[in-house]
C-alpha cells in the first residue's frame, strides 16, 4: 500500500513539474506585469534609443539593441531583466530609474517577444 502511494505521489510530482515548465513564456510573463502598458511605456520612454516593437530591425540609437534581440539573449529571464534594468552600470544606457510597477510591465512586455519555438 505504502509503494501504491509513492508511486501515485511521484506522478502527480511529475505532472505538477510539467505543466509549469509547459506554460507558455508570453504566459509567465504575463502574471508579471501588464505587457501592454509595457509596450505604451516603452514606446514613451524607451524608443528614443531603442526599437521596441516586435519586427523593429534597427535601434534609433546603433549602440542600443532592439528590445526583440534583449529578449532573446541566451539565458534571458525576467529576474536577469528585472537586475539588467535596475542595474546602475550600463555603458552606453542613461541610469534610468524605473517605477516598480512600470518596471513589471516592462519586463512582461520584453518577455512576450521572445520567440515563439
Amino acid at each position: 500500500m505504502q509503494t501504491r502511494k509513492s508511486f501515485i505521489v511521484r506522478i502527480a510530482t511529475t505532472l505538477v513539474l510539467l505543466t509549469s515548465i509547459m506554460v507558455p513564456a508570453d504566459v509567465r510573463a504575463a502574471e508579471v506585469g501588464d505587457p501592454q502598458r509595457g509596450l505604451v511605456y516603452a514606446k514613451k520612454v524607451c524608443a528614443t534609443c531603442h526599437a521596441v516593437e516586435a519586427g523593429d530591425m534597427f535601434s534609433p540609437e546603433m549602440l542600443a539593441p532592439t528590445f526583440t534581440a534583449v529578449a532573446g539573449t541566451p539565458g534571458m529571464t525576467e529576474r536577469a531583466l528585472y537586475v539588467w534594468l535596475q542595474s546602475a552600470n550600463h555603458e552606453s544606457m542613461p541610469n534610468l530609474l524605473i517605477a516598480a510597477g512600470d518596471l513589471d510591465d516592462v519586463v512582461a512586455y520584453i518577455m512576450t517577444l521572445r520567440s515563439k519555438k
